[in-house]
């Protein structure tokens, strides 16, 4: 995480103290780098060059629209799971055009949005999506773009809730069953056969299962092209990890070499759909410690923000690396557990983490650039937390704290 570094002894995001961000934003608050968002993208974009590609920014990662904003000014196409998501990316500025709509449970009204956008391509997942993108779209007189997203059954060799290829996953068609899928597909009168497409899992830290997965997929292309179904595109999914302890995820152009090396001499459009890797470490959750309370077999460092606020380390005993904002000369550590007010004993942010701090410090809970704001709830009635983005000198409110009156705007008593 370049772009957030210590200097005399205080935390900066590009060239602003994260001190000064709290003491004027308040805490929690999710900071972002403009910085280390452009460059993600574009060292993910780099090792693609010279063969038709398309890469779809999945929106489910962090759905912020400046976020979305700027990666489709930077030529990004997204990745889409919900009618929701595809109001952002409109919202955004994104083009729909460059849109692909993934999911397992897309429903009537969303496949009649989507159709009316003109989106790329639906990633369809059981011959029953089919069927009912056939009927929407001989309604609305339109031919709906599809692939199919084909299970591979290759092991992702992660977390088995983020773990998305195996044949006892929820996600896509069987392997064995796409071919005849495919065939189906074809003689519909209004569907257009346009690719493969293939999603194994998230976080990702070995080039091996994508490899794998990818040689399944290309065998599948070759045999419908015999069968007279040609393939314009093959979409790899994202899931390429980032290093949030001492994992090493390979390097993007390594990852692209490796892909560009199966595809070979092939004319084929390749899709990508990262998420987590262009936005994962270009982001914190800023905190601040309301209570130091020793104990006889722990000590708890318990701070303003929480589980609502960040969902990975209860829902997946995630990590995140905790930092000091300000770093203390002399002071003591401890190891302490971090945990927020909410109430639940699964309120953690960080388990047996050894901290110089005191009460009323501020603390950075580090690549939360994903799947943070994204996942985060109003449990216990909580607000969610301002976003903010650097850059440069600058902070920007890229969407206000909630405030308490807005969580029951739209509830109603009722009168006795």
């Amino acid at each position: 995480m370049s772009n957030f570094y210590y200097q005399d002894g205080e935390l900066f995001c590009e060239q602003v103290a994260l001190r000064e961000i709290a003491e004027r934003f308040g805490t929690p608050a999710y900071v972002y780098s403009r910085a280390a968002l452009s460059q993600a993208f574009s060292a993910f974009t780099a090792g693609l060059q010279g063969h038709d590609h398309l890469v779809c920014f999945a929106v489910k990662s962090n759905p912020s629209l400046a976020i979305l904003n700027l990666f489709a000014q930077m030529g990004a196409g997204f990745d889409i799971v919900s009618g929701g998501e595809l109001a952002r990316v409109l919202a955004a500025g994104g083009d729909a055009g460059k849109v692909v709509f993934s999911g397992v449970g897309k429903t009537a009204e969303e496949m009649r949005a989507a159709l009316k956008a003109n989106i790329r391509c639906f990633n369809i997942e059981s011959a029953a999506e089919l069927e009912r993108l056939n009927q929407i779209a001989g309604e609305m007189n339109k031919v709906a773009p599809v692939s199919f997203r084909v299970n591979p059954d290759v092991d992702a060799k992660t977390h088995p809730y983020i773990s998305t290829g195996l044949k006892n996953n929820k996600f896509g068609v069987a392997y064995e069953d796409a071919i005849a899928l495919y065939q189906r597909a074809s003689q519909m009168p209004n569907i257009a056969v346009h690719g493969v497409d293939c999603h194994i899992g998230s976080q990702l830290t070995e080039l091996s299962p994508f490899l794998d997965a990818l040689d399944r997929v290309l065998w599948l292309v070759d045999q419908l092209h015999d069968l007279g179904i040609p393939i314009q595109h093959i979409d790899i999914g994202g899931g390429i990890g980032i290093c949030y302890q001492d994992e090493t995820p390979p390097a993007f152009a390594e990852y692209a070499q490796a892909i560009l090396n199966k595809i070979a001499q092939r004319n084929i459009q390749l899709v990508f759909e990262p998420g987590r890797a262009l936005v994962g470490n270009a982001g914190v959750l800023l905190t601040q410690v309301e209570y130091l309370k020793p104990g006889s077999s722990k000590n708890f460092a318990i701070v303003d923000a929480a589980m609502n606020d960040l969902m990975r380390p209860a829902l997946y005993d995630a990590y995140h690396h905790i930092q000091p904002v300000v770093q203390h000369q002399g002071l003591k550590s401890a190891v302490y557990e971090v945990v927020g007010p909410v109430c639940e004993s699964g309120d953690f942010l960080g388990h047996d983490r050894e901290l110089a701090i005191q009460q009323g410090d501020l603390l950075a809970i580090m690549s939360a650039g994903a799947y943070g704001m994204s996942m985060s709830s109003n449990y216990n009635t909580r607000p969610r937390a301002i976003e903010l983005m650097v850059d440069g000198d600058q902070v920007h409110v890229i969407r206000a704290r909630e405030q308490v009156s807005d969580l029951f705007a739209l509830e109603k008593v009722l009168k006795a």
